[in-house]
């Protein structure tokens, strides 16, 4: 460290939990945080997909889109927080079939909103439920894709992961995988404006992909002791208590004690829960739904003025109230002033928010 400042890689490492002896020494974040996959297999299988995602992105956009070099690392949540914006639009498309774990993509909300504008034809799309489900058709492209390359010769028959599901929030609340993960970091470039799609992938994911794609190093065979090492294990071992005169051998008796493990409890709160104060001053979208129904296309062409739609709700029923499309609470509508509100009668237990968001 230079005196009275602190370079970037020192504050990175600060930021990843990563431990600075480990950098000082030459080794990568990913070496430090336990690196155990075959990097150059995933590496040359990023490869092998990044033109194919150009493609299909320019099949969407109409636009000129071209995909650099991929980057493909290890690391684990906080490193991976650190590299992303505040707030982003993340898409879960869990494998499911013949491989099992996170399958997960994030993007910076900007590159969202240029590829749904493209895609939509709109000069200021907001990031709602169709314009999510663009993205999510982005996602299943590519990993299509992905499922094609890594299916060649009945490696991983009956590949699939689950339909795509994108959600824009705040990065402290993406669900990511747990421990070490690979990450495939694609430098993307659309009519001239950079961004970046990254994609992460479970450890038993990741294996499963180095075993396919005929990767991975072989276990080194156990090493054999020779010399005076190997004429040293094969003589017996005698006791402390041998007799010099009749050479005799004497086991001292062990002294054997029960182990004492220390009572397990449980530590109040998670890390994320430390850390709920960076995020107060995140603005989230909160609306009400008075119901819904469901119409034919016929239906809402011969709509007009004057027309009555029948929604789900009966009258007096609660009105749902969403935060970011996601059910939170129940209410009552009321007037203020000349303007309508909604009074909250109740609060959805904890275990129906996990339950919508899964």
């Amino acid at each position: 460290m230079s005196e009275g400042s602190i370079s970037q890689a020192e504050i990175d490492a600060l930021l990843s939990d990563v431990d600075m002896g480990g950098l000082a020494n030459g080794a990568s974040p990913a070496a430090a945080s336990g690196s155990k996959f075959d990097v150059e297999t995933l590496k040359n299988f990023a490869d092998g997909l990044k033109d194919k995602l150009g493609s299909q992105l320019n099949t969407m956009t109409g636009a000129e889109v071209s995909v650099d070099s991929p980057i493909v690392e290890t690391l684990n949540r906080d490193q991976l927080l650190a590299k992303i914006p505040e707030v982003v639009v993340a898409v879960m498309a869990d494998y499911s079939t013949a491989l099992s774990g996170d399958h997960l993509f994030i993007m910076d909300p900007e590159c969202a909103k240029k590829i749904v504008s493209l895609v939509n034809k709109e000069e200021a799309p907001e990031l709602d439920d169709m314009a999510l489900s663009v993205i999510s058709e982005v996602v299943a492209q590519h990993s299509g894709s992905e499922i094609t390359d890594l299916s060649k010769d009945g490696k991983l028959p009956g590949l699939a992961t689950n339909s795509p599901e994108a959600v824009n929030q705040p990065k402290a609340m993406v669900r990511m995988p747990q421990d070490t993960f690979a990450l495939f970091t694609y430098p993307l470039n659309i009519d001239g404006t950079p961004y970046t799609l990254w994609e992460a992938v479970s450890g038993p994911v990741a294996d499963g992909m180095v075993k396919a794609l005929g990767g991975g190093e072989p276990a080194p065979a156990p090493q054999q002791a020779t010399g005076a090492a190997q004429q040293f294990n094969q003589q017996p071992m005698m006791g402390m208590g041998m007799s010099m005169g009749g050479m005799s051998q004497v086991a001292n008796t062990p002294n054997v004690q029960s182990l004492q493990f220390p009572n397990l409890q449980q530590v109040g709160g998670t890390p994320e829960q430390g850390n709920i104060g960076l995020i107060m001053d995140v603005f989230m979208e909160m609306t009400v739904e008075l119901g819904r129904t469901k119409k034919t296309i016929k239906d809402i062409l011969g709509m007009g003025e004057g027309t009555i739609i029948e929604l789900d709700k009966l009258a007096g029923e609660p009105v749902d109230i969403l935060v970011n499309h996601k059910p939170i609470a129940k209410g009552e509508v009321v007037v203020i002033d000349e303007n309508f509100g909604v009074r909250v009668t109740e609060i959805l237990p904890a275990l129906e928010h996990v339950a919508v968001q899964m």
